[in-house]
């Protein structure tokens, strides 16, 4: 049995790559909402970024998000919230950072992944030599500390025997090809509501020494407030190593590197966010 789905306004171009192969949904696509729209034809009406007065359609069940904004807005939970409307973020650390705020407390949020392209994202038989390090709005110094860790053991920079790939500056297709020749990555980034260049690495199968932060703020550059916040919201000790500060690189790494063979995390993106997975999460809320 199939679902149909109106879709309506802008969904981040990786949600709607996994969206769109759902196996057993149908998503129509509208630019926006119309009150002339015959809402009876849809199981759903699916809204991530626009918001919609729900109490002006009892009769119809709507999901919201997650793309509203980082913090919520008073004014906009009033219009979506109601017994037919769901609001929808990527992970748990999210939805508790949503219902901190008091206008929240009584709306129905859940946690909700889109699953991440395994087929794309699939490992290849080679020879690995190759290292990467991911860079997203962390402190300059940090990859400092990162980059000296690599000289000292004798590691060439760009081209070589490893490669700094910062957020926004490359190519998916530069950053698949090269997984395809790294044994190891090591991740150093701010808040992650999903993740997906991490996932879609660990997809590949290539483990990850991750520098973890603990709060919003620590995204660089940002005036975020001292609040939980995470950079890896799916992850378990088959998907590698994680570290919350520089101190203890020096203690993990080591052990990272010594337990490279032992880690299997493409078989925990299957499990956890591959796209069958993740469809099912998407049904159980439309049921």
């Amino acid at each position: 049995m199939g679902y149909n789905v109106l879709l309506i306004g802008f969904l981040h171009h990786k949600n709607e790559n996994a969206v769109l192969k759902y196996k057993n949904i149908h998503f129509t696509r509208v630019v926006a909402f119309q009150s002339s729209i015959d809402l009876s034809l849809y199981d759903l009406v699916y809204s991530p970024s626009a918001d919609i007065n729900v109490s002006l359609y009892p009769g119809v069940k709507f999901i919201f998000g997650p793309h509203f904004s980082v913090f919520p807005e008073e004014h906009i939970i009033h219009l979506i919230q109601g017994p037919n409307s769901i609001y929808i973020q990527p992970s748990r650390w999210v939805v508790d950072l949503w219902k901190s705020f008091s206008f929240c407390k009584n709306m129905v949020i859940k946690p909700l992944p889109f699953g991440v392209d395994t087929d794309r994202f699939s490992p290849v038989n080679c020879h690995k030599e190759n290292i990467f390090v991911y860079v997203k709005r962390r402190h300059p110094h940090e990859l400092r500390v990162v980059q000296d860790l690599l000289n000292r053991m004798g590691m060439m920079g760009m081209m070589g025997r490893y490669r700094v790939f910062v957020y926004g500056s490359y190519s998916e297709n530069e950053y698949i090809e090269f997984l395809k020749t790294c044994k190891y990555g090591i991740w150093l980034d701010a808040h992650e509501s999903q993740g997906f260049a991490l996932q879609e690495a660990l997809s590949m199968n290539v483990p990850l020494f991750v520098w973890n932060v603990r709060l919003l703020s620590q995204e660089y550059g940002s005036c975020y407030p001292d609040v939980f916040a995470t950079t890896i919201p799916y992850w378990d000790d088959s998907c590698g190593e994680v570290v919350y500060s520089a101190d203890e690189i020096g203690e993990k790494f080591p052990l990272f590197l010594s337990k490279l063979g032992s880690y299997r995390p493409r078989e925990f993106v299957i499990k956890e966010l591959s796209l069958d997975v993740c469809e099912k999460r998407f049904i159980e809320l439309i049921c």
